[in-house]
């Protein structure tokens, strides 16, 4: 791999982490604080003396998005590792012993895949009523069939090749031939489907977040934002733009990054 793709993945992937901590890094923080008065000279009117509202709405509006990078960058990321965990732990154990360990396991996977995901996370979000843990749990139990059944496909194709045959005479143990044999080739194909789903989590957790489902007040999260500044659509509408921006740039980084990785992968 090139020192400059190298350099880009690094860039990118380093990005959501920044998100995530700048709020909690003091002299970056303080300096995000003076930025936002450069934000209100160019996105809003000089703020008036009377209309205490109006004011504080101008003045912390920039604040909340950089507190809500850390709301929905973390759950997103915690979904997909949930997901990629579970679901790539059920497909290894479904392939390798079959029988009615796989039937079981696929048949589960099939149920959850039988819905369309975004309906049963926000039918699921409901019934729980738990805000942002519901949104999170409702997420990953409608992401881990992929990876199942994509872990499962790749472990009965490599389960039957000749090195697989030779560990097993040599006398490893089923758990040592997966550490070493089994995971180091799946980790691939996980990792790019993976960070390519990091964009769509960030999507789906905005989306329920905006249906009221996700992050409650006064947790500052991008879609619960979006939400609630529907009523100034007209008067004030860079309160929705402004987060509808960020969910933008942030989900095209991750694509942009899932990318990158997919093409290291295939190189390597």
């Amino acid at each position: 791999m090139k020192k400059e793709q190298k350099r880009k993945i690094l860039f990118m992937a380093s990005s959501p982490v920044r998100c995530c901590c700048l709020p909690r890094v003091r002299p970056i923080w303080h300096r995000a604080i003076r930025m936002s008065r450069i934000w209100n000279c160019l996105f809003f009117r000089r703020p008036r003396r009377t209309g205490w509202g109006r004011t504080a709405m101008e003045e912390i509006c920039f604040q909340r998005i950089l507190s809500g990078a850390r709301v929905s960058i973390f759950s997103a990321l915690l979904v997909v590792a949930a997901s990629a965990l579970i679901g790539t732990l059920a497909g290894i154990f479904s392939g390798w012993l079959e029988g009615k360990t796989d039937t079981v396991l696929m048949q589960i996977s099939d149920i959850f895949l039988a819905f369309p995901g975004m309906v049963f996370a926000i039918a699921f979000s409901g019934v729980l009523q738990s805000g942002m843990t519901g949104a999170v749990v409702s997420l990953i139990l409608v992401s881990w069939p992929k990876y199942a059944r994509l872990a499962r496909n790749r472990v009965l194709a490599l389960k039957h090749m000749p090195f697989i045959a030779a560990a097993r005479l040599t006398g490893n143990g089923t758990w040592k031939m997966i550490r070493r044999h089994i995971l180091p080739n799946l980790a691939g194909q996980t990792i790019v489907t993976a960070v390519l789903d990091i964009g769509t989590m960030m999507l789906e957790i905005a989306g329920l977040s905006f249906l009221g489902l996700g992050a409650e007040a006064p947790s500052a999260e991008w879609g619960a934002m979006m939400s609630n500044g529907r009523s100034m659509l007209q008067t004030a509408p860079w309160v929705i733009l402004a987060p509808g921006l960020a969910i933008f740039l942030t989900v095209l980084v991750c694509n942009l990054l899932g990318e990158a990785v997919r093409k290291t992968v295939d190189q390597g």
